[in-house]
């Protein structure tokens, strides 16, 4: 019976299968194996009793069902592995999991699925700037309203505001690139780190190891990885998904009814609302802002994980068990929304054009400031007096330009020619088209 709403609702099956019970179990297999194989090059044991032991080490011999088995005798899961393992091994079987602990599995076998997780993610991450690099292009001229504090600032361009989230998800990448250094690495220690259990060779055994599994090695450990490591990863994918709630939280507030300019795609046979027929609703924009708070919340939880008792206690277990591939999974949903999302965006031109003209011209009161100073005003003179008429036109419902016509002193410096010029939204966008050929330059690669 599923209860996890990621069993049957959220989640993509590629990425679920990198964290279910049988990989979990085939990667812990492989780390033995690899374990084997370094203990026979430096000597330990027979070749050909690593040989069986890799050639047993697959969950097609060694089945889930069997290792939950004997865990109800163990009450280890590790354990219950390596009897498992071992029973499939003959003679050889007396060699499995030599000089390990139980965390020089878990913690390498972990490395290798956020290794397969990690490719998946720096995918998603790609696909989702390249959407965001294509909105950017094609609208990088399409003037609309800036708001700050929720109000009318002035004119800017949706290819600038594209731009800017496509730097940010580069900014993730480089991000993912960084911390992949630290996370994608196992380690055989020991009990404690001592690797006094592997002998003399252990310094060599751990090299041999995680080279074999194509990993680094996380130098120096106790009896765990160090957890500030998998919290650094942890407050990535909290950070990734933030950056995701901002993104689905301006889109939703565009697609408000008062404002209405951009609105997500909406299928033929859509349904919006139960009981209200003419809803369209933002669905994907709320439910990434929603599971956001559930990635935030595992970060947070993985920050516990990283002051254990002395060299380690069991407390980060149990937590990470569910943190981890829910984190992971619940962000990839999130990209895979998210990417859907940007590709099947409606924007409203003539929504875009009418907010430009709500206030009734005095967006551009800056523009006009700007060229009153340009005439050799002083910049704060300018500023009061433009300030006034914006005021003027506010209170009485005129239009901007005819409070400005009524200002002699504005008048006398702007010819009508220049004033009618400076209240075209499209005369003030700055750099905007040249910043967004910058970024488009920059990150198309």
């Amino acid at each position: 019976m599923a209860i996890h709403p990621i069993e049957y609702r959220y989640g993509r099956n590629e990425v679920k299968v990198i964290f279910s019970e049988e990989m979990h179990l085939q990667r812990m297999l492989d780390v033995e194996a690899a374990l084997a194989r370094a203990h026979a090059k430096v000597g330990n044991i027979p070749k050909k009793d690593a040989e069986a032991i890799s050639k047993s080490a697959s969950i097609r011999l060694v089945t889930v069902d069997r290792v939950a088995e004997l865990e109800k005798t163990t009450n280890h899961d590790v354990m219950a592995m390596v009897k498992a393992l071992s029973e499939k091994c003959g003679h050889s079987g007396g060699f499995v999991h030599l000089g390990a602990t139980s965390n020089d599995i878990t913690d390498t076998a972990l490395a290798l699925q956020l290794r397969e997780y990690t490719g998946l993610l720096s995918e998603d991450l790609e696909r989702l700037k390249k959407s965001l690099l294509a909105k950017a292009g094609k609208h990088k001229k399409t003037v609309c309203i800036g708001r700050t504090h929720g109000q009318h600032a002035v004119p800017t361009t949706y290819g600038l505001k594209f731009a800017i989230w496509a730097a940010e998800v580069q900014r993730h990448i480089d991000r993912l690139e960084e911390c992949k250094k630290r996370l994608l690495a196992g380690k055989m220690s020991g009990a404690v780190g001592t690797q006094a259990a592997l002998g003399s060779h252990g310094i060599r055994l751990q090299e041999l190891v995680m080279k074999d599994l194509g990993l680094g090695v996380s130098f120096p450990s106790n009896q765990v990885v160090q957890r500030d490591i998998h919290a650094e990863f942890m407050l990535l994918l909290a950070l990734i998904a933030e950056s995701l709630n901002k993104f689905g939280t301006e889109i939703r507030n565009l697609q408000r009814t008062e404002i209405g300019e951009v609105s997500e795609g909406f299928g033929k046979r859509q349904v919006g609302s139960s009981t209200m027929p003419h809803k369209r609703n933002p669905i994907h924009a709320e439910r990434i802002c929603g599971i956001s708070r559930v990635v935030k919340a595992d970060a947070f939880a993985s920050l516990e994980n990283v002051a254990l008792w002395h060299e380690r206690d069991l407390t980060n277990s149990s937590c990470e068990r569910i943190i981890i591939p829910e984190a992971c999974i619940l962000l990839d949903y999130m990209l895979a929304l998210s990417i859907d999302l940007m590709d099947n965006l409606v924007f409203n031109s003539e929504a875009i054009q009418r907010n430009l003209e709500l206030s009734q011209g005095r967006v551009m009161s800056e523009s006009v400031m700007i060229r009153l100073v340009g005439k050799g005003m002083n910049r704060q003179e300018a500023h009061e007096l433009v300030r006034g008429c914006a005021m003027e036109s506010y209170m009485t419902g005129t239009t901007f330009m005819e409070a400005l016509e009524q200002n002699k002193v504005i008048v006398k410096t702007l010819p009508k020619k220049e004033l009618e010029a400076a209240l075209k939204p499209e005369h003030y966008i700055g750099t905007a088209v040249q910043q967004v050929d910058r970024v488009l330059k920059e990150l198309s690669r």
